[in-house]
């Protein structure tokens, strides 16, 4: 233990750093606006607690393939339909995107409007299709 303190004291700069970026990895985390889950997760969510799977992608995309029950609202577009969501706002929903950047800026938009229970797939629609899970035209 007498070890962990001497690297630190002679370290204190490398140590200082590493403290530094732990912090605002933990800061840029809490400022998403939804938790990260695997597309295994998301499917045992919406089987067992009715989560509302919402896809972010464009329409055009969106009829190329889909989760089965997913909601399209474009990304671009998420704020003008906000009250087609509002009916879902006492459910889980699942954020899903083509590869999971989008979700996370959409959660942090809907978490101003009111929406608590929200999350975010781990690579999006292309997570989702590399865990050979299945898509509907």
């Amino acid at each position: 233990m007498d070890r962990i303190f001497e690297f630190a004291a002679n370290h204190y700069i490398l140590v200082s750093a590493f403290f530094l970026l732990w912090t605002a990895f933990f800061f840029t985390e809490s400022r998403r606006g939804s938790r990260p889950l695997s597309p295994q997760a998301a499917t045992n969510m919406v089987n067992r607690q009715d989560a509302v799977i919402v896809d972010l992608r464009d329409e055009d995309d969106f009829r190329k393939g889909h989760i089965a029950g997913s909601v399209n609202v474009p990304y671009g577009k998420i704020n003008d339909r906000i009250s087609e969501l509002k009916g879902y706002q006492d459910k889980p929903v699942i954020l899903v995107c083509n590869l999971g950047s989008h979700a996370s800026i959409a959660g942090r938009s809907l978490k101003q409007h009111g929406f608590t229970d929200l999350y975010r797939m781990r690579g999006g629609m292309q997570g989702w299709r590399n865990d050979n899970l299945p898509v509907v035209r």
